[in-house]
């Protein structure tokens, strides 16, 4: 348990930052980067649940923010692998089966969507984007630091969360109905 009686430490004032197994890193470190837009994903997130006239993932996305907790946890420890991370393959299925449960009912895409739509859909489409980048800093993390580096299910988890926050930014805009679609070649002069 988590047990915090001081917010600030002054340990971090030299640039560095403890990670979860004792060593210290600079603020900058990819390891840092990537658990920190993590944590970003997490904030959009609550921007989305502070949107009034939520929609029925409001239940989902809490327990996204969660999740994301753990994926945090599972990459501020250098060498967490699947076996003693915390996100296993029951986060990511859980998120393949919501995913399938509301895609069921979009319109079918025919063209690429812009982020857009209404503001609930425009926000999920930010959290989208964010989630992204964190992937981009966990591969390049893995990369940098090889094979063990980090618990290979945080990938797919946010893999399948930011197809999650597609469909519902889409299921928000009248089930894809009033998506903002893309139009190629609509910049060109006639």
């Amino acid at each position: 348990m988590v047990h915090l009686n001081r917010i600030y430490t002054r340990s971090g004032d030299d640039g560095s930052t403890g990670l979860g197994g004792g060593e210290r890193v600079p603020k900058h470190h990819l390891r840092v980067e990537a658990y920190g837009t993590v944590d970003e994903t997490s904030s959009v997130l609550g921007v989305v649940l502070a949107r009034p006239g939520k929609e029925k993932a409001t239940e989902w996305l809490q327990s996204i923010q969660n999740d994301l907790f753990d994926v945090g946890s599972d990459l501020c420890r250098p060498g967490a692998s699947d076996a003693d991370g915390r996100v296993d393959a029951t986060y990511t299925a859980r998120l393949e089966a919501w995913i399938d449960e509301v895609n069921s009912d979009l319109e079918p895409l025919t063209t690429f969507v812009l982020p857009g739509g209404s503001p609930y859909a425009a926000d999920l489409h930010q959290a989208r984007a964010v989630c992204r980048r964190g992937e981009r800093c966990v591969t390049a993390l893995m990369d940098a630091e090889g094979e063990g580096a980090v618990n290979p299910e945080v990938v797919r988890y946010l893999n399948r969360l930011s197809d999650l926050l597609f469909v519902l930014a889409r299921a928000a805009n009248s089930g894809g109905r009033d998506d903002v679609l893309w139009e190629p070649g609509a910049g060109k002069a006639t």
